[in-house]
Parts: C-alpha cells; structure tokens; sequence
C-alpha cells in the first residue's frame, strides 16, 4: 500500500499558506513599487526569477535524479520560452514566497490562489492551472454528481475543506468516514474501507501514479481554485507577456498537454 507524506495530501496544507507572510509582504509593497519595471530588469539580467515549491507533487518536486520536476517546472519553462530568457527556479515556501516577490527576490511567483487578501498584495495573471477537491473512486463505481453519493461510504480527513465540503452537499444516507489526517483517509479508501475518498485534485493524481493498477479515477469535482501565475503590482507589461503565453499555451494545447502529463485529466474547458 502506498501513503503520501502528510504536506503533499491535503488542500488545507495549500490554504493555510496565506498565513502572516501578507502583513510582511505588504509592508515591503512601496519598495517592490519603486524599483523599475520588471520587464525590462529581466530582460537586463537575461533572466527570470520563478518562485516554485520543491515539495508539492505533482506541481513541483525532487526527481530520482535530483532535478525539479512538475506542472509548475514546465509552466516556468513555458514562460521562459514565451520571455526568450533564461529560467532560475527559486525555491521558496508558503511562509516566504510573498515577501521574496515583494522583496524583488523573484519576479513571478507560480500556484497561487486567487484571494481577496491576496489581491491587495499582488496581481494575478490568468489561470494556468486547475486546482479543486475531486470525489475518487474506482472504475465500477458510477458517481456523476452528488446525487450519486447515496448509500456510498466516502474517506476524507476529519475538520478540513474536504470534509466541510462533502458533507454540505452528500445525501443523507451517504456514508462519511472521518480520519483524524488525510493519511488515514487515504489509506483507508486504498485499503477498501471506504468507496470514495475526496482529496484535492494534485493529491489525486499522485495517488493515480502510486497506485496506477487499482484503476482510480476522478468522479466529479467539488471546491475550485485556480492556479495563477503572482507578479508584483502595477507591472502591466509583464503581466500582458505572461497572459499571452497562457492563452497561446491554452490555444495551441500545450497547457492541456501539461495537465495530462501530470495531474492525469484534461485542461477543463472554463479554466
């Protein structure tokens, strides 16, 4: 059986990385605001600086062969393409990734959430990226919608959005089992203790890979939040040269080659 170490399977991990960076990072917004415009100091330093996490499968990680891989490591390499520069990926967390763009440590920032707190920090460029809590279940199983969860035994870790989630909008007679973490959870729905499990759509897809014979699949999708691409604010020109890599990467069906590549669904359609 495989399990998932407990900072790569649960989407309150990805929420809660809001946390107090905001008050730094807005403190450090009239310096960023001073220096000069970002395109131009990438296109000097033949450059750009993404800020990416290294500990985040299937969006960012640490291959066999000690180089990062990932949707966001080939999203910066999309971008790069698109800026005819150079990329520097930048290690960073969700304590300090808000202060490294304000700080001018990184000129981008890659899954970032839109939020309204956000927003008075940073701008956001398009959405590159799905992100949302899936139900999974196996191939036999026939689940569409929620009316489909009737009667079915469902895992997810107890107090989380998952758990808020499904239970706003499971029937009655659904079946919630609730695990004290989303390892337990996991691990139930692979030990055949539970029909369904919800996890967020990254998590998903790394328990496909790890588990690719047991033949999962995403039922259907709850919460949704796009993945975008941070920049510092009023930095126009960057911010139009990167939505026009994310449409062009959307018309031509890269990006839709991407999210195959890693998350294991095609590109929704309204992204």
């Amino acid at each position: 059986m495989n399990t998932l170490p407990l900072c790569s399977v649960t989407v309150s991990r990805r929420l809660c990385k809001i946390g107090a960076a905001f008050l730094l990072a807005a403190g450090m917004l009239h310096a960023a605001s001073s220096q000069a415009d970002a395109l131009d100091n990438i296109n000097k330093n033949g450059k750009v600086r993404i800020g990416v996490f290294m500990d985040y499968p299937p969006f960012g990680s640490i291959g066999p062969d000690m180089k990062p891989l990932g949707y966001d490591i080939d999203m910066a390499d999309l971008i790069g393409r698109a800026l005819k520069t150079k990329v520097e990926l930048v290690q960073v967390t969700g304590d300090n990734r808000m202060a490294y763009l304000a700080g001018g440590k990184v000129d981008l920032l890659l899954s970032v959430g839109q939020t309204p707190e956000r927003a008075k920090v940073i701008d956001f460029s398009n959405a590159y990226a799905p992100y949302y809590l899936a139900v999974f279940g196996g191939p036999k199983l026939l689940v569409k919608s929620n009316a489909d969860l009737g009667g079915k035994t469902i895992s997810v870790a107890r107090g989380t959005l998952e758990d808020l989630s499904i239970s706003k909008i499971a029937p009655a007679d659904a079946v919630i089992k609730r695990f004290d973490d989303p390892n337990g959870a996991i691990s139930a729905f692979l030990a055949g203790q539970a029909q369904l499990m919800v996890v967020g759509n990254d998590v998903g897809a790394t328990i496909m890979a790890k588990n690719p014979t047991a033949g999962i699949e995403q039922k259907f999708q709850l919460f949704s939040s796009p993945d975008h691409v941070g920049l510092n604010k009023n930095e126009p020109r960057l911010a139009q040269q990167i939505n026009q890599a994310i449409g062009q990467a959307k018309k031509d069906g890269t990006l839709n080659k991407i999210s195959q590549k890693w998350l294991r669904v095609s590109l929704p359609d309204d992204l």
